[in-house]
């Protein structure tokens, strides 16, 4: 049940939706800064999961006429979004908080909101956990990006808590505007590494390193068939995966030959690497016999 892509993003919706109530209807009694801060990251989880959601239906549409690459980067221009609204939000939780210090209001209720941040606790670890493991099976990079976002949610609950504590335990409420800004930091650190990820993927960024080791592993399998390659580049798009490389055949070979191997390799990439579509481009071989890894005939075709 959650375990499919529309089954936990229902289940992110409901936890959050409830954790953004509770948050709000704490934080507004006890006076809490710090808990209102809380309410709007949680606001802001439902609103990067609402907007994913939106945006992982239009790129899994297959690529059509106008848009033969498909529209895995319509993921990117969502993330972007989310990180405006993000940066936003962030910088609103810092103004309010200066304004807090300098009033000196006070924090009442203290225990209950220590028990709202702790049960945040328990379902930000619970969900966050339950999005990687699917974003791992579906090779999905913005539940990835919600599963990460909401792990933070964790550190900046915890942080909430001890203040709570700290004021509980010493009167001091001027320690509930700091941890809010403190909150508000780490809102503004997930936008930036959100913003990152975007453009780097709208910017065509090349595959990880590993990814592309593992490229290079299925072509050098084959070098008693083919001589070498070069200019591997490689992209990425939502969760589809392009490399395009030049390989070099030796000179007698067929063209038949040269494009059943070109078919093996494609299929050998993409069953190690899920998602990913390759061009190759075929070259014949040069004269430099003494360095060729490939063994030739009298008729210049490689031999078994």
């Amino acid at each position: 049940m959650w375990s499919s892509r529309s089954g936990v993003v229902k289940l992110a919706i409901a936890i959050i939706i409830g954790l953004t109530l509770l948050k709000i209807a704490v934080g507004v009694m006890t006076g809490s800064l710090s808990i209102l801060a809380q309410a709007l990251d949680s606001f802001l989880d439902l609103f990067a999961v609402g907007v994913t959601f939106l945006a992982m239906h239009i790129a899994v549409k297959p690529a059509d006429w106008e848009h033969p690459f498909g529209h895995g980067k319509v993921e990117y221009i969502a993330a972007i979004a989310q990180a405006v609204f993000i940066f936003g939000a962030g910088g609103g939780v810092i103004y309010s908080a200066v304004l807090r210090i300098a009033g000196e209001a006070e924090v009442a209720m203290t225990e209950a909101g220590m028990g709202v941040m702790l049960v945040s606790i328990i379902a930000s670890v619970f969900l966050s956990r339950r999005l990687l493991k699917v974003s791992r099976e579906l090779d999905s990079a913005a539940l990835q990006a919600n599963a990460h976002n909401i792990a933070t949610d964790v550190y900046s609950a915890a942080a909430v808590l001890v203040g709570l504590l700290a004021v509980r335990l010493t009167g001091l409420s001027i320690i509930d505007p700091i941890i809010a800004i403190i909150v508000a930091l780490l809102i503004l650190k997930v936008a930036y590494d959100v913003l990152k990820r975007a453009f780097g993927g709208l910017i065509d960024v090349k595959l990880p390193e590993e990814e592309e080791r593992i490229i290079r592993e299925c072509i050098t399998e084959h070098f008693g068939e083919l001589v070498g390659f070069h200019e591997l580049r490689t992209r990425k798009s939502g969760n589809q995966r392009y490399a395009d490389l030049h390989v070099v055949m030796p000179r007698g070979t067929s063209v038949e030959d040269a494009h059943r191997l070109c078919d093996h390799l494609e299929e050998d990439i993409a069953r190690k690497l899920r998602h990913t579509s390759m061009t190759i481009h075929v070259e014949p071989c040069g004269s430099e016999c003494a360095q060729c890894p490939v063994t030739c005939g009298p008729d210049g075709h490689a031999r078994p």
